[in-house]
């Protein structure tokens, strides 16, 4: 089964091909009968446990320490969803591989730890003293290619080239000299456009989503974000003038909704501006530009720079989320402590990773793996707190 022919405004080569080279896996399998290879991809994702996990892994916050939980809040897993319906669309706007983006999508922050950034930092710093590092991109690679088990055929999901390449690449880039081991994801290239979609998706995805959290949460007031964040000021006085009556909540959600509109056309724009000016006409034009194609106008760029420092001045670094990231790293670092002076406490199947991993890495990966509910459970029982 192929894709429709491309009718939108990108060059049709330069959108991956799911039958080249991009489409094949480490381990051969036969096609299937009625679904491309990057649509068996998604399904992989989608069923593996690893992506389950992401229903209990903090996106920025649960709930405030003094308040009873709550269910409305973004979880890991909620965010993806939504990071997966931007990308897709987008692709498919612009004429791009939708299929391959929507794999990308729900992959991208598999390899995120309990607890948000919060946990990540933490288990960053307590590796460092051992030598190492946390990297959730480089995590998540190990996850579909090793830890997923799941097949008779092979360990780990056995995703395509395509698809593993942009796990790693969609929102940095890696030296080959540092990372020989990578060596086969053309780290001296550009990723082709739908994986360097992913990192603006989901940031267009996050930074809306944690306003409406934000103010949903009590953190953050409507007066508040009307008046240090113009981009929401312009469309929320503008809902307000067209639907003066709706409850304020409506107003919101409206106002919220498009501005995610507004980032979203934008960087459709910008993109399709970029490769006209690059004369790109092919998926190696792309690989070999000087930078990234994919962004946000420079105007558009400003108004989401403006809405970034605000949530990190007024919600990331607020009192409340403070404590809760002081909480998280206190876990964290307290549980890799004791499970690396204590490796009997490890599961056998981890313990049996050691000799080939390191203690300080198996512990790591094992607290990887981990929903902030039962990091919590097993640092109780532990600690004795």
């Amino acid at each position: 089964m192929r894709e429709e022919p491309n009718s939108a405004p990108l060059p049709p080569a330069i959108a991956v091909d799911p039958y080249g080279e991009m489409g094949q896996r480490a381990c051969p399998e036969p096609p299937h009968a009625y679904r491309t290879p990057f649509a068996r991809d998604s399904a992989r994702i989608l069923h593996a446990r690893a992506f389950r996990r992401m229903a209990g892994k903090t996106q920025v916050f649960t709930r405030l320490a003094s308040d009873p939980p709550g269910d409305h809040f973004r979880s890991r897993l909620t965010h993806t969803l939504e990071v997966a319906q931007i990308s897709r669309t987008l692709a498919r706007a612009l004429g791009l591989n939708p299929e391959l983006a929507e794999a990308l999508a729900l992959a991208h922050d598999l390899g995120h730890p309990p607890f948000g950034h919060a946990g990540e930092r933490a288990l960053d710093s307590a590796l460092a003293v051992h030598g190492l590092g946390f990297d959730h991109n480089l995590h998540a690679l190990r996850i579909v290619t090793w830890f997923e088990e799941r097949y008779a055929a092979f360990r780990g999901l056995n995703l395509t080239l395509a698809v593993r390449e942009g796990i790693i690449k969609h929102s940095c880039d890696y030296h080959p000299a540092i990372h020989p081991e990578l060596a086969e994801y053309f780290l001296d290239q550009k990723p082709p456009l739908e994986a360097q979609l992913i990192d603006l998706t989901d940031e267009i995805a996050y930074l809306t989503a944690d306003l409406d959290d934000g103010l949903d949460s009590g953190i953050l007031t409507v007066d508040q974000v009307r008046e240090d964040v113009p981009l929401f000021r312009v469309f929320y006085d503008r809902v307000l003038a067209e639907f003066p009556a709706v409850p304020s909540r409506i107003t919101i959600y409206e106002a919220l909704r498009r501005v995610l509109n507004a980032l979203v056309t934008d960087l459709m724009q910008e993109v399709i501006r970029r490769v006209a000016l690059l004369g790109a006409t092919t998926l190696a034009d792309i690989r070999r530009a000087p930078e990234r194609i994919a962004s946000l106008s420079a105007t558009m760029e400003a108004e989401r720079a403006t809405v970034k420092q605000f949530l990190y001045d007024n919600f990331y670094n607020s009192p409340a989320m403070i404590e809760a990231h002081e909480h998280a790293s206190q876990i964290v670092e307290g549980l890799f402590a004791l499970l690396v002076a204590n490796p009997d406490l490890l599961p056998e199947g981890h313990r049996g990773e050691i000799a080939s991993e390191g203690l300080a890495r198996t512990v790591a990966d094992y607290i990887a793996g981990m929903t902030d509910s039962y990091i919590e459970l097993l640092w109780e029982h532990h600690s004795g707190r």
